[in-house]
This record gives structure tokens, sequence and C-alpha cells, in this order.
């Protein structure tokens, strides 16, 4: 299985979208989110300001390598209404994300069938208004060594574009870099190569 060394995820929460379905009405949005409990909070500050909702559905998916991922119904038929939307974060290849959508009852019942196309439409919709990136895995490298061996490691360093996100320089160097996940054993095996050079991967 080849390795993932990036993911796509948004950039800021997205606008809130409004599609209505024979007199119900559907507010789909799409947030950025690193862990559940930011996602308990934010369905938790939804469902107080939407208090009058009928349902606030939603699913997430979390994780660098999209591991995982939960659908809620709140209380719509079963997977009428969480995994559409789970759904449509597979179809647009998201994680670290959250999409709720909020329902106000027009009362005219959708049935199972309509109820799933409404929460995919406004899931697709809330996803579509989002700014998705693609951010690189990175892991962190400590580098020791004493200070006659800098100019070794910075040269490695600059011919491997390679970012230094600490450094401590005195006659025992210490230097954290970040490498690209998929790059990291061909790298530390090169500055491994040097004699005098210690690395160790930070968890």
């Amino acid at each position: 299985m080849q390795e993932i060394d990036c993911y796509k995820t948004l950039s800021k929460t997205g606008e809130e979208i409004f599609f209505k379905d024979r007199g119900s009405k559907f507010i789909g949005q799409a947030h950025p989110v690193t862990n559940e409990s930011e996602i308990d909070t934010i369905v938790s500050d939804l469902k107080n300001k939407h208090n009058k909702a009928s349902h606030v559905c939603y699913a997430w998916q979390l994780g660098k390598n999209y591991e995982n991922y939960r659908a809620n119904d709140d209380g719509e038929p079963s997977n009428s209404a969480g995994l559409p939307i789970y759904g449509q974060l597979q179809s647009f290849e998201v994680t670290q994300t959250l999409v709720t959508v909020i329902r106000y009852y027009g009362g005219t019942n959708l049935g199972v069938g309509g109820l799933i196309q409404a929460y995919k439409t406004a899931a697709q919709f809330a996803l579509e208004e989002s700014n998705i990136i693609t951010k690189t895995i990175t892991e962190e490298l400590q580098l020791k060594f004493e200070y006659h061996l800098l100019h070794t490691v910075m040269r490695i360093i600059k011919e491997e574009q390679l970012e230094i996100a600490k450094q401590k320089m005195e006659l025992s160097c210490l230097i954290t870099i970040g490498v690209r996940k998929t790059a990291l054993n061909r790298i530390q095996q090169r500055f491994n190569a040097v004699f005098g050079i210690e690395s160790s991967v930070i968890e």
C-alpha cells in the first residue's frame, strides 16, 4: 500500500448554505476540526443557537490518514441523514472536517429516500462553499551533533530543502527539522551516514 503524505482539509469554517425541500429548510455548514471535543462544542453550540430546529445532524472525519469517522442522524430514520453527509466527506476526500446539517421541519414528510437526497445535497453545497486545501504530513526529526559538523548539517538541510523548526547552537548543537513523511527514512539515513550526527524522530 502506498504511503500517504498529504491530506485535504478546510482552511476555515465555511458559509452557511440554505436548501429547501417541500417546506423543510436545511442549513448546511462545514467546519475544520482537530478532535472530538471540538466537534462536541460546535454541535452543542448549534443546538443552542437553533433550539427550534427539528434535527441537528452531522458527520465528521478525523485523522491525517482519514482513520476516524462518525455519522449522527439525531432522531431522523436510521442512516437517512448522517450517512449521506459522511458520503460527501468521502466524495470531497476531506478529513479533520465536520459537516453539520440543521433541519427545520416544514410539515411534509420527505420519506427516507427524500431525506437521504436532502441531507446529501445540503452537505454537498456546504463543502462546495468551503475553501479546501491540501496539507503535507510532516514528521519532526531532531539532530544532535558537535558544532564542527554544523556546515555539513546545514548543507544537507539546504540540498533537501528542509524546514528548521527549532535550533540551539552551542558546542553541542540541537536542530529540529520538519521532514515530509514519505521522505523520512531516506533523510534520516542521510544524516546517520555522517559520523557524529545523531538523529531521532520526535513522537
